[in-house]
């Protein structure tokens, strides 16, 4: 059973299909694919909204493939919506009007490293494991770390943030430009290799969280970071959840520079116990890291737990070797198929809010007393050193009344969090699936928002039905 979640329609352009469609046959060939199966793979949601294909799926291999579609496409009115590897979870790349997926990962070439200036330039297709792999000799590192194995590109597109973004912030902080096709299918690079400029409207910033709504990325120069001297990490047991939010608030005002430092509760540490073969108390936990020099990385160490025991924090389980680090660091980001064991069966649905940092053991406090008392199995888990966190829910489709308090208790919690002057979504972005709470989160900001959809995308074409409705 699919759960048919309201979603803005997205009127169907029968005459543009049937012409664009013969005409990316020719231009692609066997690169252009209409098999169902592939069709619907690049409409995969993770997520309980209906899986919505488009008519067509384009492998492009070079910023030209992506020019031709899109001027393909913009002479018919069809819809044109970027892939990367499908990790999104809001809905980002189904197709509700149809249209054409433009696969990107094919492009995937680290084209210039720049060692003396921290930085590089990509293909869209690149993954953050691929470009970590390839700088391995070079001394030098790209932090963002969402989790899954995600593109750089949809990275960029979705403002990915991650375990790391406490210390190194998120895409937004990372990207020195991008190059990217517009609707007309014109090419754009919005900036230079510099760090800084002031020189006109920052365009690099406003397509990186567009979620393909204004144009489809298929360049991007990254900030790079040395890799750390010393790195010393491990885990943390609290009593409670807001022992464990009031050690992180406190941690984070007191300026300790922590590398990351995310928040476990009791079942989503059962999960993980299972699923990774861990053997933590199960209570909720903390999974830390200190990046600098080793005298640093000690100081570092001693003052957080000097927080941490004034909140009742139970033993520490500190781990200095990369094979034991990256076995916890596994395991925090394998949550998403450790929760899976704890209902098999049922429909993983994921979401997320973020709040001020001093507001955050009161979001989760009521967060969780609200899954409790609608009876819903739902782990907390977060990047809780920037106030954001997600609920891992399991869902039985079947269950009617199940998914109706599911779906309650997610629009509670979205505007628990706006009410808590935060944010709907801390790095999930809109999609689909956080449309609904923009109006109440951004106000008139919103018809900004939709002026410059309709500047930028006067057809309409890039993504339409995310984020802002035009119609």
């Amino acid at each position: 059973m699919t759960i048919q979640v309201a979603v803005e329609p997205v009127s169907r352009n029968e005459a543009g299909l049937a012409a664009v469609l013969p005409i990316l046959a020719e231009r692609f060939g066997p690169r252009f694919v209409r098999s169902e199966a592939v069709r619907r793979q690049h409409a995969h949601t993770l997520t309980w909204l209906a899986n919505q294909p488009p008519d067509g799926v384009v492998f492009a291999e070079s910023t030209a493939d992506v020019v031709d579609v899109v001027k393909a496409c913009a002479a018919h009115g069809v819809p044109v919506i970027p892939f990367g590897v499908g990790s999104s979870l809001e809905g980002h790349t189904n197709a509700p009007g149809g249209g054409i997926s433009v696969d990107l990962l094919r492009m995937n070439r680290v084209l210039h490293v720049h060692p003396e200036d921290l930085d590089c330039v990509v293909e869209p297709g690149v993954t953050r494991q691929m470009l970590n792999e390839h700088l391995r000799d070079t001394g030098l590192f790209f932090p963002i770390d969402p989790g899954a194995e995600a593109s750089l590109g949809g990275m960029a597109a979705t403002r990915a943030s991650g375990t790391n973004a406490v210390r190194y912030g998120t895409m937004r902080d990372n990207v020195l430009n991008l190059t990217a096709v517009m609707p007309d299918g014109s090419v754009v690079k919005t900036g230079h290799r510099a760090k800084k400029s002031s020189a006109g409207y920052d365009l690099t910033r406003l397509l990186i969280g567009s979620e393909g709504t204004l144009g489809v990325i298929t360049g991007l120069t990254l900030k790079l970071y040395g890799i750390p001297e010393a790195i010393a990490g491990g885990v943390c047991p609290f009593p409670s959840v807001e022992a464990a939010c009031n050690a992180v608030i406190l941690t984070i005002q007191s300026g300790i520079p922590v590398a990351r430092i995310e928040l476990l509760d009791a079942l989503q540490v059962k999960a993980c116990n299972a699923y990774s073969k861990l053997s933590l108390p199960e209570t909720p936990t903390l999974f830390l890291e200190f990046h600098g020099t080793p005298a640093s990385v000690k100081e570092q160490s001693e003052q957080f737990g000097a927080i941490a025991a004034e909140f009742g924090a139970g033993e520490f389980l500190w781990e200095t070797t990369p094979e034991a680090r990256n076995k916890l660091w596994k395991a925090r980001h394998d949550v998403y198929w450790a929760c899976m064991g704890l209902r098999p069966g049922a429909k993983v649905v994921a979401t997320d809010v973020c709040v001020p940092i001093s507001r955050l053991a009161e979001c989760v406090g009521e967060t969780a007393a609200d899954i409790e008392r609608e009876r819903l199995v739902g782990p907390i888990v977060g990047h809780v050193g920037d106030g954001n966190f997600h609920v891992t829910m399991l869902v039985d489709l079947e269950d009617a009344d199940e998914v109706l308090r599911a779906e309650a208790f997610v629009g509670r919690l979205n505007l628990r969090a706006i009410a808590m002057d935060g944010t709907c979504t801390g790095e999930h972005g809109v999609g689909q699936g956080k449309m609904k709470y923009l109006a109440a989160e951004h106000g008139k900001g919103l018809d900004v928002m939709r002026s410059i959809k309709r500047a930028i995308d006067p057809g309409n074409i890039m993504n339409p039905g995310k984020i802002v409705a035009v119609t």
